[in-house]
C-alpha cells in the first residue's frame, strides 16, 4: 500500500514538474525567443527590453576597418534638469571603446540619468534600441554596432547643481552629432582622422 501511495505521489510530482517546465518554456518562447529570433512580439515585452528583432543583426568577431580609429574627448555642462545627446555615426560591425564621468564643479562624482541607444538608418527614431539605461556617476565599456546608424548617449542632470559630463572614446567613426535644446549640431571628426593618419598628436576637440 505504501509503495502504491509513493508511486502515486511520484507520478503527481512528475506531472507538476512537466507542467511547470512547459509553462516556463512557453513563457520564454513568447517573452524572449519570438521577439529576438523572429521579430514577433505578442506581449510587447521584447520591445520593452530592447531585444525585438536583435537576431536579425549579424556582427562578426573580427572586423577589419579601412580607416584609422579616432580618439574623441568631450565635455558637456548640464544645469539642473538639463539634458543632452551625443551620438556617433557607425556602420554595422564598427566599434568603439568609451569612458564617461559626471562631476560637480567641486570635482565630486554626481549621478545622472543615462541611456545608451542606437537608431538604425532609415527607421523611426521612436524605434531606437536601448543597450544600457539607468542612473550612475560613470560608465565604461566597449560597443560593436549591430547595424548602421547613429549610436550614443542621452544624459540628464536630475540634481540641483551644475554637472559636467566628460566623455572619452576611441572608435571607427567619422562623424558625431550633438542633440540639445539648441538643436542638432553635426561634429566633423575628419581632422582627428587626418592627425591619426599622419602620426600627429591628437588634440581634444573644442
Amino acid at each position: 500500500m505504501t509503495d502504491l501511495h509513493n508511486a502515486e505521489l511520484s507520478t503527481k510530482a512528475l506531472v507538476r514538474i512537466t507542467i511547470a517546465t512547459l509553462v516556463s518554456a512557453l513563457l520564454a518562447l513568447f517573452l524572449f525567443v519570438l521577439p529576438a529570433e523572429f521579430d514577433t512580439d505578442p506581449t510587447g515585452v521584447g520591445e520593452l527590453l530592447g531585444i525585438k528583432g536583435m537576431a536579425g543583426y549579424s556582427v562578426g568577431a573580427l572586423s577589419v576597418q579601412p580607416q584609422a580609429y579616432v580618439d574623441d574627448a568631450r565635455e558637456f555642462e548640464l544645469g539642473p534638469f538639463e539634458s543632452i545627446e551625443y551620438k556617433y555615426l557607425l556602420a554595422a560591425g564598427q566599434s568603439l571603446v568609451f569612458s564617461w564621468q559626471a562631476r560637480t564643479l567641486d570635482g565630486q562624482l554626481s549621478e545622472v540619468v543615462y541611456d545608451f541607444h542606437s537608431e538604425e538608418t532609415g527607421t523611426d527614431p521612436e524605434d531606437a534600441v536601448s543597450f544600457d539605461i539607468g542612473r550612475d556617476t560613470q560608465r565604461q565599456g566597449s560597443y560593436v554596432a549591430p547595424f548602421g546608424g547613429i549610436h550614443g548617449w542621452y544624459w540628464e542632470n536630475r540634481g540641483t547643481e551644475l554637472v559636467t559630463v566628460r566623455l572619452n572614446s576611441s572608435g571607427f567613426y567619422a562623424a558625431a552629432k550633438v542633440y540639445s535644446a539648441a538643436g542638432e549640431v553635426e561634429v566633423d571628426l575628419a581632422e582627428s582622422n587626418a592627425l591619426k593618419d599622419e602620426g600627429g598628436e591628437l588634440k581634444p576637440p573644442r
